[in-house]
């Protein structure tokens, strides 16, 4: 009886799916339906005679199994394209780095010749991404964060500490004075990242206060536009040392001693970015600067 695998136009599917976390995702990217896609998994995992994948009510995760066959189809695809630009005579190597323009402005690009210096054979380009579900579309092989970590889709490293605190303009401080973060909290718009994000639930927590129930919650995704609005007096805001020049400046004002002390800043790897020698370079020279 043979033993020969018959399925390797299947890897690159099973590849793709594992990118996206999701059957449904992956067929409307692919132009498949869901059933066609749960099919054809069911074939491969046959063929191999091991489960590939666990189904979540979130979507669909790997299992040991999977990982490891992703991380050979990674491996064979990069050498693939490897000597595919040996063909062509490319000699540089490329990196797209997902970052907000906050951390890319703020902290990074003071930073980043230094990296170009070391590694003159890396061509990186710095891809503007709020949102990590962005990092697919966008061909993304490196992702910074901000957060607790707490996140699916990609390999989690923490980078760098970066507690956030309240912050307002000076009649926020002000009436934070008079009336005691309490008491002037629930008379102060809250800007948010994201309408479904904890931070604020968070922070509340960690600082015994009540739960605020209100709906005059501002969402602004972009952290510069969120520190910009809360200069501008449109609320407060939960924010990080990066906007220390703001606070020295008096532009700015902190509200609390209070911080969430798990926050801080990642390297997030998506599972659909092969472990290049650009991605390795990168994060150790990044992981060397914090």
């Amino acid at each position: 009886m043979s033993t020969r695998f018959h399925h390797h136009d299947l890897l690159r599917l099973f590849a793709e799916i594992a990118r996206y976390s999701s059957f449904s995702t992956a067929a409307s990217a692919l132009n498949m339906t869901k059933g066609a896609i749960s099919y054809q998994i069911k074939t491969l995992e046959a063929d191999l005679g091991m489960i590939l994948f666990q189904r979540t009510s979130r979507g669909v995760t790997l299992t040991g199994e999977g990982l490891k066959l992703l991380a050979i189809c990674q491996t064979r695809y990069e050498e693939i394209e490897a000597e595919i630009h040996a063909l062509k005579g490319i000699s540089t190597r490329s990196l797209t780095v997902g970052v907000s323009t906050y951390f890319a402005a703020r902290w990074l690009s003071p930073r980043l010749m230094s990296f170009m210096q070391i590694h003159p054979d890396v061509q990186i380009r710095i891809q503007p991404m709020i949102e990590f579900s962005q990092a697919e579309m966008q061909d993304v092989d490196l992702a910074i964060r901000w957060g607790n970590g707490n996140w699916i889709g990609g390999t989690v490293t923490p980078f760098m500490p970066m507690p956030p605190y309240p912050v307002g303009d000076r009649a926020a401080a002000d009436l934070v004075i008079e009336l005691g973060m309490k008491e002037a909290i629930s008379h102060l718009t809250l800007l948010r990242d994201r309408d479904d994000s904890n931070v604020w639930s968070d922070w509340l927590n960690v600082a015994k206060l009540p739960r605020q129930s209100r709906r005059d919650a501002l969402i602004v995704p972009d952290p510069n536009v969120r520190a910009q609005a809360v200069i501008d007096g449109q609320g407060i805001a939960l924010m990080d040392d990066l906007v220390r020049d703001d606070l020295n400046a008096e532009r700015l004002f902190r509200l609390s001693e209070t911080d969430l002390p798990d926050y801080g800043y990642f390297l997030v790897q998506p599972h659909s970015s092969a472990p290049t020698g650009a991605v390795q370079s990168f994060s150790d020279w990044i992981l060397g600067q914090s």
